[in-house]
């Protein structure tokens, strides 16, 4: 192999990784302002009453975050990068306020050991997305399709208090958003690979959807694993 065929594959490896970078970096300016505004608002009597003390406030944060998710996710065409990067912050403050009663239910040692845990399964399985040789897009249809059932499947449990189905919900969640982030992670770097310019808008509106679906995927393996490891407060 000579020189002229290494250039374009050096050229497409560093395109993936500049672009998985962006998507970490904003992945966690995600989770720092989710976990500040969720500490805050557990630590003031005030917000807390405004979130909890009216189920009005709690769904229309609910519905406020799908919305966001939707409105970032549907823009990759016709959505600036700055008008992505903006809602997304507001997508993790809104999230912060809504998983904010985990300091209140469960104890700060409980919390930090459980955050560690999901980081540690959360870069492991990342990794393993990025390194794989293997094509994950039909798993990822498969998984899609078992996250719907099991959102379906908590709305259910909502109604009839089954403590039995929360802990099966819980175990496929896992299961689910484990498999999720390997799926996205292999995802991103391919539309890295395929990426000619580094410098458009169309890179940076993508980096910040890649970072709302890893975000999702580390929030959502964090909260199911909080209910295993979590330590309740006296």
């Amino acid at each position: 192999m000579n020189v002229n065929t290494y250039a374009p594959m050096a050229l497409s490896k560093a395109q993936e990784n500049t672009l998985l970078r962006s998507v970490y970096n904003w992945m966690m300016v995600g989770l720092f302002l989710s976990g500040l505004t969720a500490y805050f608002a557990a630590n003031n009597s005030a917000v807390q009453q405004m979130i909890f003390g009216n189920s009005f406030t709690i769904w229309f944060l609910f519905l406020g975050e799908l919305a966001l998710v939707f409105a970032i996710s549907g823009g990759m065409k016709s959505m600036s990068s700055s008008t992505a990067g903006i809602l997304f912050v507001l997508f993790a403050v809104i999230n912060g306020l809504t998983i904010s009663s985990i300091f209140i239910v469960y104890t700060m040692q409980s919390i930090s050991t459980t955050f560690f845990i999901t980081a540690l399964t959360f870069g492991a399985t990342s990794f393993y997305g990025y390194i794989t040789k293997t094509d994950l897009t039909s798993i990822g249809k498969y998984l899609f399709m078992a996250l719907i059932g099991i959102i379906i499947a908590t709305l259910v449990n909502f109604f009839v208090h089954s403590s039995t189905l929360n802990w099966i919900v819980s175990y496929i969640g896992i299961i689910i958003f484990v498999g999720l982030t390997a799926y996205d992670t292999q995802k991103i770097k391919n539309i890295g690979a395929k990426m000619l310019d580094r410098e458009t808008e169309q890179f940076r509106r993508i980096a910040i959807i890649g970072a709302l679906a890893l975000y999702l995927d580390f929030i959502n393996l964090f909260l199911i694993l909080l209910r295993f490891t979590g330590g309740g407060r006296d």
